[in-house]
């Protein structure tokens, strides 16, 4: 982590700007209260009380994903191997599958700094938390069977940076503290930098790709939008229920576990 990391954790140089050390704080009295929203659908019978602590340990467990994902295709090596901390509250599980991927040059570049994006990601998070945040849980790279070429990574990076934003867009609301709220919008700015730089390149490459579910527009070839908006020209959001639907690989109610997290995800929000 360089010194202008550390100094300018939101990257502001004309304004007060929230460190490290002060975002953790504001974090850990945030979780002294709950907030009155609930995790599924309003009318849900597994609705829960949440604090920020749940909200950010959740994204943490997603940016765990995304880290490994780019890292082990742009380097060969995990996260870890990267020196980037992993252990914490839960059950900590290993990353097993993936590879590091022979890209074109022009791509590579761009994957490389996703990768290095994702990886200040975990960092900033595992720092914001402290000894809150949740272990990178198993994660199995490939679920959905071995990623070895630029094609079949950018299916994969397509699916996790578009259910990326719709996540940060869900949880928005849950979140009470106008700090972390900011932190959280400029995390989810940046992951929507890396959405549209790869649907173009999905676009241009003419790369078939699948609808996710519901809320999922794919890009061209497969689809005809080149942006996942409604009419209204917002971006679409995910409840946290439907994004681990997405990882886990199933909809059923209480699924806790499958898919890309083969033992589940760490912290509070956990289940379908």
């Amino acid at each position: 982590m360089t010194a202008h990391h550390r100094q300018d954790l939101l990257g502001r140089d004309d304004s007060p700007a929230l460190s490290r050390r002060a975002f953790g704080r504001t974090t850990a009295g945030a979780a002294l209260g709950v907030l009155g929203s609930t995790l599924l659908t309003p009318d849900s019978a597994s609705a829960q009380t949440l604090t920020d602590v749940d909200i950010l340990n959740f994204a943490l467990n997603l940016e765990y994903l995304e880290a490994e994902f780019y890292t082990r295709a742009t380097t060969g090596q995990t996260i870890e191997q990267a020196g980037i901390g992993v252990s914490g509250t839960g059950a900590e599980g290993q990353t097993t599958g993936g590879r590091k991927i022979d890209f074109g040059a022009s791509t590579l570049r761009i994957m490389k700094e996703i990768a290095d994006n994702e990886r200040n990601h975990v960092q900033f998070l595992r720092q914001a938390l402290g000894s809150a945040a949740v272990a990178k849980p198993a994660i199995n790279l490939d679920a959905l069977g071995p990623v070895s070429t630029d094609r079949d990574f950018l299916v994969l990076a397509r699916a996790f940076e578009d259910v990326g934003v719709s996540a940060y867009g869900g949880a928005a609301k849950l979140i009470s503290d106008a700090n972390i709220l900011e932190a959280a919008a400029r995390i989810a700015l940046t992951e929507a930098y890396h959405a549209g730089n790869i649907r173009l390149i999905v676009a241009l490459k003419e790369i078939p790709t699948r609808q996710l579910d519901e809320n999922d527009y794919a890009p061209p070839p497969a689809g005809a939008k080149y942006f996942t908006t409604s009419r209204t020209g917002l971006a679409k959001i995910r409840t946290p229920s439907m994004v681990l639907a997405i990882v886990y690989g199933s909809s059923t109610r209480g699924t806790s576990s499958g898919g890309l997290f083969p033992d589940g995800v760490n912290g509070t929000i956990r289940s379908v």
